[in-house]
């Protein structure tokens, strides 16, 4: 049964104050899970959508301190967290303020394989296997957005609806820096520094999750 939602840690963390460790032994969801998976992969392959199915990570363990955030990691198949349990898969979400306070927000396309056609905040995707959730949070900001961070903090482990655990960082860009969407936004917009300015577009999630980072 799928875990409710929960702030499992809050920082800040500087990024290397953040140490994973990997176990070597796949994790075996139950069979509902597993057939839930399959059939997940099948749907996205029948409307075009990208239908990677190799392995991702898992959260085993966390411990947090102020000067430390260990985690326990384990290879899981990544489709698992197309399910109603996510099972505790883990992704990254490297949410981005601009030097005015902005948030950048961007329209997932209609072809990905999750939260297709929605608003999100930065950059997000999945902690590839050996990974440090640190890394993949600068990682992602690269690929989705082409650019790098003047100041980036681990801020929180989040566990949102359906089980999936957000590894969440907050990264400041230095001034004049300009962002350059990938294939994977249709549009993108920087959303006003007070939250209560923000879109009709900007849904209630985002709005928790930067009143969060802002406090």
């Amino acid at each position: 049964m799928s875990q409710p939602p929960a702030l499992l840690a809050r920082g800040p963390w500087d990024p290397a104050q953040v140490a994973a460790s990997w176990r070597d032994d796949e994790y075996q969801p139950h069979a509902d899970a597993s057939a839930a998976a399959d059939s997940a992969i099948a749907r996205l392959r029948e409307r075009g959508s990208p239908s990677h199915d190799g392995l991702a990570a898992r959260l085993c363990r966390v411990e947090a301190t102020p000067a430390r955030l260990k985690l326990e990691l384990q290879p899981v198949r990544w489709s698992v967290r197309l399910g109603d349990d996510a099972m505790a898969s883990l992704s990254a979400l490297c949410v981005v303020r601009d030097a005015q306070g902005r948030w950048l927000a961007g329209r997932r396309a209609a072809w990905l394989a999750t939260w297709a056609g929605r608003w999100a905040l930065g950059a997000g995707g999945s902690v590839e296997v050996g990974e440090n959730p640190a890394e993949t949070l600068t990682r992602e900001l690269d690929e989705e957005w082409s650019v790098t961070p003047e100041r980036l903090t681990v801020e929180a482990l989040v566990r949102i609806p359906g089980g999936l655990v957000l590894i969440v960082g907050l990264a400041a860009l230095p001034p004049g820096a300009e962002v350059v969407p990938d294939e994977e936004h249709d549009a993108h917009a920087w959303w006003p520094a007070d939250v209560a300015d923000w879109p009709p577009e900007a849904d209630e999630p985002l709005r928790r999750m930067a009143t969060l980072l802002a406090g």
